[in-house]
């Protein structure tokens, strides 16, 4: 899992075509509803901009959102709030919460109960990374939008 410092976080600003936040107050269902506003921006990125979002990537994108949003719900006392960036390339789900602690994935162990998900997280995701804040952190998880890997090489065979 990567740390980044500066203040813009693992992208710069400017290369996101869409951007949208949601307050999550922690009720029943909360979780859920996180995982519905994700689907309904990626359709929305897929509609209205024409981005090649995978089935792949929307299931990906449901299941690390109720990963973040469950550990900081779980974690951290008092608001939740997400943000879901998208460019031509990925999606970033930007969670940020009050508590300060950096999570660290545990130690694999097949006997363990539960506390697997920011294991899980890191293995399905291109990039993790923990910002902490003034107040809180903010935890952003990029992944692909479509199943082709994507080079960053820019040859025209890839």
């Amino acid at each position: 899992m990567g740390s980044h410092a500066d203040g813009d976080g693992p992208t710069g600003p400017d290369e996101h075509l869409i951007r949208a936040g949601y307050a999550l107050d922690g009720n029943d269902g909360c979780i859920a509803d996180a995982r519905h506003h994700a689907i309904a921006f990626l359709d929305q990125a897929r509609t209205d901009h024409h981005l090649p979002v995978s089935e792949r990537a929307r299931d990906l994108t449901q299941l690390v959102v109720s990963e973040l949003v469950t550990n900081a719900l779980k974690y951290a006392p008092g608001p939740v709030l997400m943000e879901l960036r998208i460019n031509a390339h990925s999606i970033d789900i930007v969670v940020w919460d009050s508590d300060p602690t950096v999570p660290a994935a545990r130690a694999a162990d097949p006997g363990r109960i539960g506390q697997h998900g920011l294991e899980i997280v890191e293995a399905v995701t291109q990039n993790l990374f923990v910002e902490q804040e003034p107040v809180g952190k903010r935890t952003t998880a990029r992944m692909a939008l479509s199943d082709t890997p994507r080079s960053d090489n820019h040859s025209p065979l890839n």
